[in-house]
């Protein structure tokens, strides 16, 4: 067996000593892999974000509409759900996280949008790396496919609830589509693209560009979704009976166990977005607890005073607007600037829900743009204040000085609310040119008798209960 071994023994320690395959073994030896720590730690954050959507917003949603409708909100977040995850590896992702790699590469559409390079995940193979945020770290690119395919899934599946109970099954899935090619994913695009640690001077997405920080998502998925949520019910129109009949909650323990759902999976979401296992993303955890929690307590004391009674619908609500509002704070704030942010957050989306909202008179069934719109904002705008290292934040890291930069609170307000405004104006407008476009093409309400039977029954043939 050594005799015949022996031949490739030694061809092999020939080529080994040949100047060129040195030279590349060195470069090899050389090349950062990834951690298994850091890429088991990205699959589980982004099973816990799909968790988030199925079943966690579905049962949210499914118990704050009548009995009548529960299926149809189920199905309209499986289904929305199911459609971005196939868009996402067909184009979505390279259109989100593709750009020129140097100055020499730009072309005028790099800060907006990507481009089509990996267009149904091409080159992304399973030896494939991306760089983290770290200098040297690197982590499998198709673990960052499926973690950001997850946050697509819930941003489309978030707008099912300002429509919810009056909308054709076919019109939200229309609607989900067109904004997520103009608006979440050239939003995606210019929050989030730059060229990492190794090419941080390449062009970058617009408002990274700028500075403006979201850490999770604040920007490109609540105030995006809330904004689109909002338009399309005002376009819409408001259910039958609003204002006029009880449109209340059909199960309030379907809405607690997938608002918890929320939570946990936010974990996911929030400490997730570090792209690795270390300190940071122990902090993102921790401030994701203490905002929910800083926000259960806003609004539920905050309901106490106005109306007299904590309520659980409150209690949940208030979690889920301090979730969204440390999302874009996650990772740059200390915890008690997350605490601060929580309780913020919880006040002013109770204040707009119970107040403003029914002065605006636009239907938006389950408070999409209440919690996540106002959330987002809120956060966005605070993350400016409380990164600040004097209040206990992490600054902004300067990888050309490889050190954090001197931080200027006005100046990072004003980056965070730029990010706001294009925001808010972006996604504004796709969605008013969307929603439009579905309504000549299909329209958008099931008929006025089906509507009053509900849509579990008339659109897919089913009951929730027997």
């Amino acid at each position: 067996m050594m005799k015949r071994a022996a031949p490739f023994i030694a061809t092999a320690a020939a080529l080994i000593a040949a100047p060129g395959f040195a030279q590349d073994a060195a470069v090899a030896a050389t090349a950062p892999v990834p951690d298994k720590g850091d890429t088991t730690w990205m699959l589980i954050s982004a099973i816990l974000v799909m968790m988030m959507t199925l079943p966690g917003l579905a049962l949210f949603y499914g118990g704050l509409v009548r009995a009548k409708n529960m299926l149809s909100v189920l199905m309209q977040v499986l289904a929305v759900f199911s459609m971005v995850a196939i868009l996402w590896v067909a184009f979505g992702y390279s259109l989100a996280f593709t750009g020129a790699a140097s100055a020499e590469d730009a072309t005028a559409l790099t800060p907006y949008i990507g481009g089509l390079t990996k267009m149904f995940l091409a080159g992304v193979t399973t030896g494939s790396n991306i760089e983290g945020f770290s200098a040297g770290v690197v982590i499998p690119e198709l673990s960052f496919v499926v973690f950001q395919m997850a946050f697509a899934c819930i941003a489309g599946a978030l707008i099912v609830g300002a429509t919810a109970e009056r909308l054709k099954f076919s019109a939200i899935l229309l609607f989900v589509v067109i904004w997520f090619v103009l608006a979440y994913l050239p939003m995606a695009h210019m929050v989030w693209w730059w060229g990492g640690p190794s090419a941080y001077d390449a062009p970058s997405g617009l408002l990274f560009g700028h500075g403006a920080l979201d850490f999770a998502g604040g920007t490109v998925i609540h105030i995006n979704a809330g904004v689109a949520g909002l338009v399309a019910a005002m376009v819409a129109g408001p259910r039958i009976g609003y204002r006029k009949e009880l449109l209340a909650p059909h199960n309030l323990s379907l809405t607690l166990v997938g608002g918890c759902l929320l939570w946990i999976g936010w974990f996911g979401f929030n400490a997730g977005s570090n792209l690795e296992a270390n300190g940071l993303t122990a902090l993102a955890m921790v401030n994701t607890v203490v905002a929910a929690a800083a926000g259960v307590l806003a609004w539920s004391f905050g309901e106490w005073a106005f109306r007299g009674h904590p309520s659980l619908l409150g209690g949940i609500s208030g979690a889920i607007a301090g979730l969204v509002g440390v999302t874009p704070a996650a990772g740059f704030v200390g915890p008690m600037g997350a605490i601060a942010i929580g309780l913020v957050a919880g006040l002013l989306c109770m204040w707009f829900v119970i107040s403003m909202k029914p002065r605006m008179g636009i239907d938006d069934s389950l408070d999409v743009f209440g919690i996540h719109g106002i959330g987002g904002i809120v956060g966005a705008i605070l993350t400016g204040v409380f990164a600040a290292p004097s209040l206990g934040g992490t600054g902004v890291f300067d990888y050309g000085a490889n050190a954090v930069a001197e931080f200027s609170m006005g100046a990072q307000v004003w980056n965070q609310t730029l990010g706001v405004v294009i925001a808010i104006l972006w996604s504004g407008i796709v969605s008013f040119v969307a929603i439009h476009i579905v309504k000549a093409l299909i329209g958008l309400r099931v008929a006025d008798n089906d509507e009053r039977q509900g849509l579990d029954i008339t659109t897919h043939g089913e009951n929730a209960y027997n």
